[in-house]
């Protein structure tokens, strides 16, 4: 398998695939630790509302099921999650069950021996992979071997945007082409609205802005030809283009001042849209189920609006391309025990169960089960879900989130990059000559 596959989702494996959802419980039960000591499997994955809950749940449901084979939790906050994950890896004290997001992060532990291989352990357990969305088991693959279970939701980076802010400001419809947004963002900031919120001190909410308009601007090869090793790659015309166009974009106050003090896990981006002082935000798909649980009757009373990120006019990218999370993916530690392997692989084959797949459908989720498009219908949120459906599903390439595509230490150089970047700190030709220097290392 190339590298690239595992990186890029085609078409043809998401449209082949449905769609469902997931349960409910209550907090996460922190005692949980290292893989080393006792009988019961250890499992650390991401706090905060909508998932943790249904994490949780399903843990709860496994543990009350079976009683020989336990698991203790951790939850723990997105932008610590993985600096601590890395220290205990290299510690030796990984957690029987590794959350995370599968690409260059997966890959740097199968490099060190640090997860197990799980390409037999499907094979004789077809009915677990055969359930899945195909295109979800692409980041949780290296060099043709799985090493992670695919599970909870499709996650396509989207824009989000508050109606009653446009009507505000006169503005009758989203953006479809980057021309528009720019022409737009005048009339958000003379009515004292923010044309777009952003968590910028979290860097990552940043790199979507990039990962779109790469895309947009020069198709998927731009990053990839990064990605893949090729000299001076970051320094595609294309990429200079798109590096320009959001400093551009910044210097227009596109975006609501002093964003680079705001943080995603607070979700405070969210609530700048929510509570009308943002117009617009471009986020994960996940954003919805923050809002729904945080943002009152903000979506009840139909003000939420969402679109695809907009073409830009003469490009090459197709407008349907997206970026994002073909799932979330659990790994098992090499250094686990094989009882905790044992509970690893038994709950793997539990997840994704109705009262799971109905949980993850009420935050607004799309889980990653063929045939579950079904059950959207009945589905409050069915407008959103059949959106975000369609867009993962319609997608001629469904690329991975940059920092999880990459290496750990060459998503950390990227993120500081783009840090800089939003902070006009360097020009887009110092980003470039900054990100080439990575190539290769």
């Amino acid at each position: 398998m190339k590298r690239r596959n595992f990186l890029s989702l085609t078409a043809g494996a998401a449209a082949a695939t449905g769609l469902a959802a997931c349960g409910n419980s209550g907090p996460a039960d922190t005692t949980g630790g290292g893989s080393g000591g006792g009988d019961a499997a250890t499992y650390w994955f991401l706090s905060g509302p909508p998932g943790e809950p249904i994490r949780q749940g399903a843990v709860d449901r496994f543990n009350k099921a079976n009683s020989g084979n336990q698991i203790k939790v951790t939850a723990i906050q997105n932008d610590t999650y993985k600096d601590k994950l890395k220290t205990a890896i290299g510690a030796g004290q990984a957690p029987s069950i590794i959350w995370g997001w599968g690409g260059g992060g997966l890959k740097s532990y199968v490099d060190a021996g640090q997860v197990d291989d799980l390409t037999d352990w499907f094979a004789q357990n077809a009915a677990v992979k055969n359930r899945l969305f195909p295109a979800s088991f692409g980041p949780a693959t290296v060099d043709g071997k799985i090493y992670a279970m695919p599970a909870e939701t499709v996650q396509p980076i989207i824009m989000l945007y508050n109606k009653e802010a446009f009507e505000k400001a006169g503005v009758a419809n989203p953006p479809q082409t980057w021309a528009e947004l720019m022409s737009i963002l005048p009339k958000f900031n003379d009515k004292g609205i923010a044309p777009l919120s952003l968590a910028g001190q979290s860097r990552w909410t940043n790199m979507m802005w990039l990962e779109l308009l790469f895309d947009r601007i020069g198709g998927p090869d731009v990053f990839n030809n990064a990605y893949d090793g090729q000299k001076d790659a970051w320094s595609n015309p294309a990429a200079i283009d798109a590096l320009t166009k959001i400093q551009e974009l910044i210097n227009a106050k596109g975006f609501v001042k002093g964003f680079s003090s705001v943080t995603a896990d607070s979700n405070a981006d969210q609530a700048l849209l929510y509570r009308g002082k943002a117009a617009m935000e471009l986020h994960g798909s996940w954003s919805y189920g923050i809002i729904k649980a945080d943002g009152g009757n903000f979506i009840k009373d139909g003000k939420l609006g969402f679109f695809n990120f907009p073409a830009v006019d003469g490009g090459k990218g197709d407008p349907t391309n997206v970026y994002g999370n073909a799932g979330q993916f659990l790994s098992i530690s090499s250094k686990a025990s094989e009882k905790q392997k044992e509970t690893a692989k038994k709950f793997f084959a539990s997840l994704l169960d109705d009262q799971e797949q109905q949980g993850w459908i009420d935050s607004g989720g799309v889980p990653i089960v063929q045939g579950s498009n079904s059950k959207l219908a009945s589905s409050p949120d069915k407008d959103f879900l059949n959106f975000i459906y369609d867009v993962s599903s319609k997608a001629k390439n469904f690329g991975q989130s940059w920092d999880q595509a990459l290496s750990p230490s060459s998503a950390e150089t990227l993120l500081q990059n783009i840090a800089k970047l939003f902070q006009l700190q360097i020009t887009p030709q110092q980003f470039a000559t900054n990100m080439n220097a990575t190539i290769g290392k």
